[in-house]
Formats: structure tokens, sequence, C-alpha cells
């Protein structure tokens, strides 16, 4: 079954169930939450100091005799699991709300750099690292949506570990240590692979050093989108599973909460 899926793609092997019967087009599978919950504890960007606010509201049995519960939240476009919007790093391109669906669900892989992130912290997924990948697992789908494993989701929620600072405010960016993208690398699953969306389980496409954000101006570019702080990304294999990652639909927004899940068959 994997070398079929392989050679005609997880895409092809859906669409033919779908033909044979419509009513049951939705794949079957391990279903994987590839997203944190929001709570206290969440990781945002450390210039944003609030973080996730919880407003608690009624609840209990009302007069009436029922049941009710309702709360408010507050919270910033980029924080915890979230999505990147193109205009976040470029002009004139997609807000949150004119991302098409389509470019949020397909085909996934794993590019796993856990052992080179083990020996440098700061390490920037690069060429070599992709080549490598293909050469053990095949040509990444055109259109794929392509996650980076980088072992740091390890740490969440502990901020020390996963930013390589506590501290908030401006003093914590120059303190800031986690790995990325490379722009190099990149730049080429954008020409060369023609990718839908790039995801990574750290605070940022960009490595933590990074202060021109190379990478996000790279994809947003090219209005490739890009998914931060993702979790259980040790649970998936290397290829052959469905990504469908749903934002918040907010509209003009640059970023947005993220319920992100993998399907694998």
């Amino acid at each position: 079954m994997r070398a079929l899926q392989r050679r005609v793609g997880l895409a092809g092997l859906l669409l033919a169930a779908a033909c044979a019967n419509p009513l049951a087009s939705v794949p079957s599978g391990r279903i994987v939450d590839l997203s944190w919950a929001y709570d206290a504890s969440t990781i945002y960007w450390p210039t944003d100091e609030e973080g996730f606010v919880m407003e608690f509201g009624p609840e209990g049995v009302t007069p009436d005799g029922y049941y009710y519960e309702a709360h408010r939240f507050r919270t910033a476009e980029h924080g915890g699991t979230h999505i990147d919007a193109p205009i976040h790093f470029h002009k004139d391109r997609w807000r949150l709300d004119e991302i098409p669906l389509r470019r949020l669900i397909g085909e996934g892989v794993v590019v796993d750099v856990s052992e080179q992130v083990a020996a440098d912290p700061d390490h920037r997924v690069d060429l070599m690292d992709l080549l490598e990948w293909e050469r053990l697992h095949g040509r990444i789908p055109s259109g794929a949506i392509v996650l980076l494993r980088t072992g740091f989701g390890e740490y969440w929620p502990d901020r020390k570990l996963y930013l390589g600072t506590e501290k908030r405010g401006k003093e914590a960016l120059a303190e800031l240590h986690f790995p990325g993208l490379g722009d190099e690398a990149a730049r080429w699953l954008v020409l060369q692979r023609r990718v839908k969306a790039v995801g990574i389980d750290t605070a940022s496409i960009d490595h933590g050093p990074s202060t021109l954000f190379e990478t996000h101006q790279t994809l947003f570019e090219y209005n490739v989108p890009a998914f931060e702080n993702l979790a259980n990304l040790s649970e998936l294999p290397p290829r052959d599973f469905l990504v469908v990652a749903l934002p918040m639909k907010i509209a003009g927004g640059s970023g947005g909460p993220l319920r992100i899940i993998a399907i694998v068959p």
C-alpha cells in the first residue's frame, strides 16, 4: 500500500475514493492534532506581554432551570499554534481571510531535523537537509504542505527552553535561540517544489537570532503561508498523510489562531 501511495500520491488516492463513493470522500485514518490549546501558559512573541486572556463569564443553572455558560477571550494574532498570512511580511499579499482553502489542505510531509538541532539549537534547515530527505523518502510532491520537525515542540510550554529566554519585551529579542527554515531552502521549496504552505514546531519560521526575517519575506512574496508553534509532529510519518489547517477567519487579519490536524491513513 505504501509503495502504491508513493507512485500515485495521496491526493490521487483520495480522488479515486471520492469518485468511487462521493458520500465517503472524507478520508479515514488516524487523526493527529497538531495544535496546542490556548491558556495562560500559551507562548507568544516576547514583545506581546499579555498573552492569551480568558475572561470567565456566567456559568451555572439559570433561574429558568437550564445550564448556561459563556466567556470572553482576547489574544494577539501571532501566538500559540497560529498561521502567518502573507500580508504579515509582504505588502499587497493575501490577508488571512483571502487565503484560498485549497492552499490550507493538502498532502503533508515531515522533514525531521531534530538531530541537526541537537547539535545546533539555532540550526536553519538548509537545501542539503531537504535533498537528503528526498534521497530517503522520494521527491517532495508539488503542492505539498511541508512540516519541519526540530524537536522543540517537546519544550512546550517552557519559555526558557522553547524561546531561549524567559524575558519579555524588546530586551528579550537579542536572547532568542531556536531553529528555523533557511532563506535558500525556503526559496527552493517555493520555486522548485511549489509548496502550498510550510509549518514548524517553533515560535517562528525564521530561526531565533534572525533580525530581518528573510524566510518570512521569501515565503510571503509568493503567497505561501506559514504555520508556527505546531504540536505532535513526532507522531507523523515522513509522508503520505493529509494536512487540514483551518484558521479563525479574521477579516483583514495578518494571522490568527489555527486548528491544524493531520489524517494518517
